[in-house]
């Protein structure tokens, strides 16, 4: 998704005037598409997040370990997880996903617009995102907006939208735009707008947004992670502040 769609995704959270480059400027957001050339990816992480703080949820993420794979292992703070190389017995949950290296969130998101930041230097396989509390775990399967998750995910040097295990898995069209590999992944969910969006939160750059859903019931946070090295959870905090 480029710039312009990003700033369309952005439009119903920014609902006050703004000051660019010093000279005062109303722009109305209510109506019509923040024009493309007034901003670039940093004002829409310093200003138009900030601006709207006060709706945002800086979540504090704890992970399930019910839900994590056999072949994950969770920190004992439950804000770090890693791939162990080991598929453990592990007692059937009814939550566990048994073949996706995956584990959610100990908490799901009904409703507001939600932030975290997810560390992720020196990992070269992982999947970042939400999903249904519906969405299958055990077995292989799509992970795709149409099963229920809402991720984006890296191999190796390339980063992808979701994961269609049917077909090519580095297929052209499931590449985002090149760009640098983030060492940090922000995360931010608008329950009510159906959408997901993942910025590389180093470079205040954007990365992907899905939008039209429409959530019912809870959405959880999920990781994935196929590394020895850890992936772990940092501060909440809505980026720029």
């Amino acid at each position: 998704m480029d710039q312009k769609d990003s700033v369309i995704f952005l439009k119903d959270e920014a609902r006050r005037s703004r000051r660019i480059n010093n000279n005062v400027q109303e722009l109305s957001v209510t109506d019509e598409t923040l024009p493309v050339e007034k901003f670039d990816h940093l004002y829409l992480f310093n200003t138009v997040l900030r601006e709207t703080l006060d709706a945002i949820n800086r979540v504090s993420v704890t992970l399930d370990v019910e839900t994590a794979s056999p072949w994950l292992e969770v920190s004992e703070d439950r804000k770090s997880v890693r791939w162990t190389r080991t598929r453990r017995n592990l007692p059937d949950t009814g939550k566990r996903f048994t073949v996706w290296e995956c584990v959610l969130a100990s908490e799901g998101l009904t409703s507001g617009r939600h932030y975290w930041e997810v560390e992720v230097t020196g990992n070269r396989v992982w999947g970042l995102g939400v999903a249904a509390e519906s969405v299958e775990r055990e077995g292989r399967f799509n992970l795709s907006p149409e099963t229920g998750f809402w991720i984006i995910r890296r191999n190796g040097d390339v980063l992808h939208r979701d994961y269609d295990v049917y077909g090519n898995l580095n297929s052209p069209e499931s590449r985002l735009p090149a760009g640098p590999i983030p060492g940090r992944v922000g995360v931010y969910l608008s329950y009510e707008s159906g959408s997901v969006s993942f910025y590389n939160a180093e470079t205040k750059s954007h990365l992907h947004t899905y939008t039209g859903n429409k959530f019912k019931g809870k959405i959880y946070i999920l990781f994935r992670t196929r590394d020895e090295n850890w992936l772990r959870i940092c501060s909440g905090s809505a980026p720029g502040l």
